[in-house]
């Protein structure tokens, strides 16, 4: 249907363009000093140095490469919330350590940093968590709990790119964060991502595994920096290729430079669905941002009866406007092995749908939504059998 309100819709035109212009004129589109801009930016975005970050070719990349970092493997535990992406407890079973799910608050779909103590025992080894739609959660409070227990924190800041708790950026707060630019987020280059390693040294060391393993780059990506025999390879453990390139960097420079005006427009829109919905019976409308936090407006979730969920979201698809929800418990996924009950998970999956959001709907699109919903959630609600 070419009409379809879309929840995700990335916001590309002629700067973007003339970005990938001028790096086609450059005779270059691999990793070069484009992707290195972008990374610095980026870095300086978040406040972290730039030799800490690495523009890779996806978030997955980087959780990947993060868990390897870490030298997690058999025997040992990994806790992060079931409401997050496959990617994260995939990360962690490919290395042959264990994901264990910890629960999540039903309205704000974070962890709480008494879920993530709960779930903790001797075996685990790192803490996971995903800032869902944005909203930075209980990171302080977890970072503090990781760091008295020993525990490396990562933190999947896919959501969040603008996030921050108290000026602080999420992403920063951890021992290695991962944010994602593929089509569907804020700002996009196609497919990317960056990866944060605080540690110097291991941040050195992850430039390395992202590159084949080699200790000079150069000579592959861009010019050699060495007088002679720049061809030689110093290679002392293995290593993939996850780095970005000079043509989604030049685009990702640009999005980033527009972040805010995207933001800016979110919260414009996210504001109306609130003003809009507050009286529909039935529903409920995102938790409130609490004081000192600031979020990226990537989710804009409403909440209602879970015997109405699913049939309010086909009539809305029917009526042109795609919802969805994000994301599926991966406690309930057998390869994961998922044991115990996570209640606020649960409830969460059961009467959670988000609306669309993205910078490119008009105000006529965003009251066509919310009429919608109206409609849909007043009708299945009159439609139950009384009690």
């Amino acid at each position: 249907m070419s009409d379809v309100i879309n929840v995700f819709q990335p916001s590309l035109g002629e700067e973007e363009l003339a970005a990938i212009a001028e790096v086609f004129a450059s005779g270059w589109v691999g990793y070069g000093s484009r992707a290195e801009d972008f990374q610095a930016q980026f870095a300086a975005h978040i406040g972290v140095p730039a030799e800490n970050m690495i523009f890779i070719n996806s978030a997955t990349s980087g959780l990947f490469l993060a868990v390897e970092l870490l030298g997690l493997g058999p025997g040992d535990e990994v806790v992060l919330p079931s409401q997050g992406f496959v990617a994260n407890a995939n990360s962690v079973l490919a290395a042959g350590a264990r994901p264990v799910f910890c629960d999540v608050d039903p309205h704000t779909l974070n962890p709480g940093v008494a879920d993530v103590e709960r779930v903790l025992s001797p075996r685990t080894k790192a803490v996971m968590v995903l800032h869902y739609g944005g909203y930075p959660g209980e990171i302080a409070e977890i970072a503090a709990l990781c760091r008295q227990r020993g525990l490396p924190l990562i933190e999947d800041a896919a959501c969040a790119p603008a996030s921050a708790v108290d000026g602080q950026r999420c992403g920063s707060f951890g021992d290695m964060a991962v944010w994602s630019f593929d089509s569907r987020k804020i700002i996009t280059t196609g497919d990317g991502g960056m990866l944060f390693v605080r540690d110097p040294s291991v941040a050195r060391r992850a430039n390395r595994l992202a590159y084949h393993g080699l200790e000079d780059r150069s000579s592959f990506t861009t010019a050699a920096r060495v007088a002679s025999r720049w061809w030689d390879l110093h290679v002392e453990e293995t290593g993939r290729r996850l780095i970005g390139n000079d043509m989604t960097a030049a685009i990702g420079s640009v999005q980033l430079r527009r972040l805010p005006e995207f933001v800016r427009r979110r919260r414009e829109i996210a504001e109306t669905y609130d003003g809009l919905l507050r009286d529909v019976e039935g529903i409920r409308l995102p938790p409130p941002i609490p004081t000192g936090h600031a979020t990226s407006y990537y989710f804009y979730w409403v909440q209602m009866p879970a015997e109405v969920r699913d049939q309010v979201a086909e009539n809305l698809l029917g009526r042109g406007i795609y919802t969805t929800f994000r994301y599926a418990p991966l406690h309930h996924v057998p390869i994961f092995r998922g044991v115990g009950e996570l209640p606020g998970t649960d409830e969460a999956t059961r009467t959670t749908l988000l609306l669309p959001l993205h910078q490119r709907l008009s105000d006529a699109e965003v009251h066509r939504v919310a009429k919608e919903v109206r409609r849909a959630v007043e009708g299945r609600l009159g439609a139950l059998p009384r009690t």
